[in-house]
């Protein structure tokens, strides 16, 4: 059988921009018949996430994460249907997941390595386990409420950046159901800045992209801010730390804005804006997504 995948092209390096050149899509034989214990599938859902772009490195400079290799296939999470199989628990019409799921139109997987999944979980939207159900969803709430420290009835106020995206659009709606009195997004357009307060309950949206991002979070933030949900580091993180109270916590859920940098994780921060942290003793708890990773993988290991 003759299929479609995607493959590693070329490397950006540590220090370029992705391309569309850094892939290319090729035909792939598939063999005739499986063995047991496997499964062929067809590829529905797949999850293209910012972590990636470290895979796309030779070196991804974390332990957990391995790096793709040039003139392979490209993985992540995805979900598929299994159109045959010789798996003693999975038969065809199951659907089911995985976080090394190949980028190809169909596959024959181990299946051992697969979670079966059931779309009546979520009234058939199968994608949803792979957002808000899935590592999104899991990493957003770990961040939160392991990492915010957030106690209801405290009139704390929450910033999240990259508010829109798949795990800040989550992470303000747990930062509202653990009890913040106020949580500020920011983002890229006013579309999404309507989105988040007319849909998700955002209390303000701030739009870096249209005036001074510090004016702006001081008219949306009088009282300071007592958590941080980021996800982009940079200037934008800067500018909150800046207006960040005594005492406060800060959860590095990802620096978006860093990683065409060859540079440590997490990311030094200016000197001037580290000088505050220390001062106003404002933790920075790293990565909620790496034990929402490992979580996920114990609980999907055959």
């Amino acid at each position: 059988m003759i299929i479609q995948r995607v493959v590693l092209n070329s490397r950006p390096g540590k220090n370029g921009d992705p391309v569309a050149e850094n892939f290319r899509v090729e035909e792939f034989s598939l063999p005739d018949a499986l063995n047991e214990g496997q499964v062929q599938v067809r590829t529905l859902y797949l999850s293209v996430d910012p972590y990636m772009r470290c895979k796309m490195n030779e070196d991804t400079g974390t332990d957990y994460l391995a790096p793709w290799q040039l003139a392979q296939v490209a993985d992540g999470g995805g979900i598929g249907v299994v159109e045959e199989s010789k798996h003693q628990k999975l038969a065809k019409g199951d659907f089911v997941t995985s976080f090394y799921w190949p980028w190809q139109t169909k596959a024959i997987l181990d299946g051992n390595g697969l979670e079966k999944v059931d779309p009546q979980l979520v009234d058939g939207h199968l994608s949803y386990f792979l957002g808000a159900i899935g590592m999104p969803g899991l990493t957003s709430l770990i961040g939160v409420q392991e990492k915010g420290h957030i106690s209801a009835g405290s009139n704390q106020t929450m910033v999240v950046s990259g508010a829109a995206g798949a795990c800040g659009s989550l992470a303000g709606q747990i930062g509202h159901l653990l009890g913040c009195s106020r949580v500020v997004g920011i983002c890229g357009t006013q579309e999404k800045c309507l989105f988040l307060t007319s849909e998700l309950g955002f209390d303000a949206a701030v739009n870096y992209k249209t005036g001074n991002v510090a004016e702006q979070l001081r008219e949306a933030c009088p009282g300071g801010v007592d958590v941080y949900f980021d996800n982009v580091g940079g200037d934008i993180s800067n500018a909150v730390i800046s207006q960040m109270n005594e005492n406060s916590h800060i959860v590095l859920c990802g620096q978006i804005s860093q990683y065409n940098k060859d540079v440590p994780y997490p990311p030094p921060l200016p000197p001037a804006v580290e000088a505050i942290r220390k001062e106003r003793n404002i933790t920075r708890s790293r990565r909620p997504w790496q034990t929402a990773w490992k979580t996920w993988e114990l609980h999907s290991s055959p």
